[in-house]
């Protein structure tokens, strides 16, 4: 299992790589009109800023701020585990380890996240049946575990590029299905 998801996430980074800086732009527009529309203002969602070659997230970021819908970005402890804070603009991001960026504000808690009624999740890929492929830190993983936890139902949404919605991807007893795939050309309900 891990030789075939490794393999997987090789022949997915590089895929994201190829895309040109054009290419990424563009998907980051289409994603921030489509999962923008999973919250509504008033709301929180818990979100994250995307790095690399990561579909783009920060024309959703602003976006869903400039719609008065709560944002909370991850911080990565060092057992990478997450804590939460809230998104106060691009100018209150500072950088953090593995090349992230993370919010400089009051830190609330791990269990902050309880209180999102829509969770982004960053992966490499879903399939149909919900299931996830994660970078494999485990930090997203005790995130789904925490919401179970708490009897917590937000809707799981996945940013993704349309290549990365697979037929099926390998999957672990404790993996936990996600409800819906976004893409540049739509939400893809799952499941």
């Amino acid at each position: 299992m891990h030789n075939e998801k490794s393999g997987l996430r090789t022949r997915l980074l590089a895929d994201r790589r190829a895309l040109t800086g054009e290419q990424r732009a563009e998907a980051a527009h289409a994603l921030a009109v489509h999962a923008g529309g999973l919250a509504a203002p008033g709301a929180t969602v818990a979100a994250y800023v995307s790095v690399g070659a990561e579909p783009g997230t920060g024309p959703l970021l602003d976006g869903l701020r400039a719609r008065g819908v709560r944002v909370l970005l991850p911080v990565l402890l060092a057992d990478n585990d997450l804590d939460w804070a809230v998104y106060e603009g691009v100018d209150a991001l500072a950088p953090a380890g593995r090349g992230l960026l993370e919010p400089v504000g009051p830190r609330l808690g791990p269990e902050a996240v309880v209180g999102a009624s829509v969770v982004l999740l960053p992966g490499l890929a879903v399939d149909r049946r919900g299931l996830r492929l994660g970078r494999g830190g485990g930090s997203y993983d005790r995130v789904l575990a925490r919401l179970e936890r708490a009897g917590a139902r937000p809707v799981l949404a996945v940013l993704l590029y349309e290549h990365e919605l697979l037929a099926e991807v390998p999957a672990e007893p404790h993996d936990r299905p996600v409800d819906v795939a976004v893409t540049p050309s739509g939400r893809h309900p799952l499941g």
